[in-house]
Order: structure tokens, then sequence, then C-alpha cells
């Protein structure tokens, strides 16, 4: 049997897992899907309080990048003061399990910064 391989172009335009990482990757994306899964539909202001550390700018920048890329569905209401919300779409929805997998493997795998040792 043929080995399966992450990516057969390394990097290259067939490579799902570099087009995965182009749409997720970054310091704030994945954090942001983790909030709206959470909570389920947000505001912006709530997002803004749940990611710490987060500025205005990437904030904004990431919620437009994540609804062009189809992972989050913005939903204007025609209300004074204007209300927007944020939901995760079904494909988002799909990526979840996979997260909570990177999730757990982080927590088994990698150095806790609170004990400053490698977790057994």
């Amino acid at each position: 049997m043929k080995k399966r391989t992450l990516c057969d172009t390394i990097g290259g335009d067939g490579c799902g897992l570099k087009r995965v990482l182009d749409i997720i990757g970054g310091k704030w994306k994945v954090l942001i899907l983790c909030a709206i899964n959470h909570h389920k539909t947000m505001r912006y202001g709530e997002l803004h309080r749940a990611v710490l550390g987060i500025t205005n700018t990437m904030l904004a920048q990431s919620l437009r990048e994540l609804e062009a890329d189809g992972l989050v569905s913005r939903t204007l209401y025609d209300e004074r003061p204007i209300r927007v919300e944020y939901t995760l779409t079904s494909k988002a929805a799909t990526m979840i399990p996979i997260l909570l997998e990177l999730k757990d493997w982080g927590e088994q795998n990698l150095v806790s910064k609170e004990l400053g040792q490698e977790v057994q």
C-alpha cells in the first residue's frame, strides 16, 4: 500500500495543507473560530473582549478574511444602533473536530509554560 503524504507537491498549488494554513494561519483566526464556536453567535465587541490581545484592526481584517473564505457568516440587522452578528458556517463547523485534535495533541506534547517543563 502506498504511504499517504501530507502534501504531494510540498507547498505547491495542489497542497491542501498549504491552502488550509493560508486560510486559518496566523495568530488570530483559529482563536476567533474557537470563540465563535464556544458562544455560537457573537457580536464584534464580544469577540474583541473574548480574544485576548487582539487589536481592532486585526479583528476586523481577520473577520473579513474568514468571511471571504466561507468560514464565518456575518449577519447585519437593520436596526439602530446597527447590530452585526458572526456565526460559523457549516464549512467551519467541520473543522472544529480537527482543531480539537490539535488542541489535545498540544496539551499532551508541548511545553507547559506554567510549569516550565514538557508535558509527559
